[in-house]
């Protein structure tokens, strides 16, 4: 593990490292996490799933801040600096991808669905030892769970990261402020730089202007709510929005299904 932030002990380093050097293509590592803690930038020699049975995690790259709520989870190549901050109690359940069983999946940092099948599989994978039988049970797991994940639909919750500080203060006000309607002259301030600046950094940078990065953070952080039982009248006062049919519009144009849908979907929830 290389670690280049604030915070991982030794104790938790030592706790890793078998994971991280295990001869087997894929092994399982779960880990309860309090409320609050934040792991500071680090990399891990082996790709990882990232995935919580519980509890929604925010992974902030070099340059893209990932939300990964319940249900679903963040795929990381090898070597890729990341930080990992847990919003409320996680149970965090990952596993550890050798490079050549990594590449039958991806390549790149994204956030993928978990469906019913492949949570059971991580699970199940979570609970073998870390020099499985390779003819036993172990192989066969590992074999399905690979085949899960690279069917797995990728969803859009990674946020553009600007490398500016004085946008990088606006976007993480932003990221923990969902519901917050200044609007960008009053955001200068916290900026210390003009209105007409951020506006060109925020295209420069991130590739939207400031209200589709807004708009795209809040929803994400809607659906972190739906996928932990929120209502959707819930998750549209999170994401600011004083009307929840504007909401559901917003909302369904960006994942392509209604709040309903994704509570059901992602909580298993029946009410809209």
């Amino acid at each position: 593990m290389k670690i280049t932030g604030h915070f991982l002990s030794p104790t938790r380093q030592a706790e890793i490292l078998p994971f991280e050097t295990a001869s087997r293509s894929i092994v399982g590592f779960a880990c309860d996490y309090p409320a609050g803690l934040s792991s500071g930038m680090h990399s891990h020699p082996r790709a990882q799933l990232l995935y919580a049975t519980s509890g929604v995690m925010r992974v902030d790259t070099q340059d893209t801040s990932y939300l990964v709520p319940p249900t679903t989870a963040l795929f990381l190549p090898a070597n890729v600096e990341h930080a990992i901050s847990m919003d409320g109690p996680v149970a965090m359940r990952a596993l550890f991808m050798r490079e050549e069983v990594a590449a039958r999946v991806a390549n790149v940092t994204k956030v993928i669905a978990i469906s019913g099948l492949l949570r059971e599989l991580i699970l199940a994978v979570c609970a073998e030892t870390v020099e499985w039988e390779l003819e036993g049970r172990g192989y066969y797991l590992t074999e399905l769970t690979l085949d899960e994940i690279a069917r797995a639909e990728p969803l859009p919750l990674g946020l553009q990261l600007p490398s500016d500080a004085r946008l990088l203060r606006v976007v993480m006000g932003l990221l923990k402020r969902p519901h917050d309607r200044s609007n960008l002259e009053e955001w200068s301030d916290v900026a210390s730089a003009s209105s007409r600046t951020l506006a060109r950094l925020f295209r420069a940078e991130t590739g939207m202007s400031f209200r589709q990065w807004r708009q795209q953070a809040r929803l994400t952080a809607a659906l972190s709510a739906l996928s932990t039982g929120g209502s959707p009248a819930r998750a549209a006062a999170i994401a600011g929005f004083d009307s929840v049919p504007a909401f559901g519009a917003a909302f369904r144009g960006l994942f392509g299904i209604t709040p309903g849908q994704a509570r059901r979907r992602y909580f298993g929830s029946r009410d809209e």
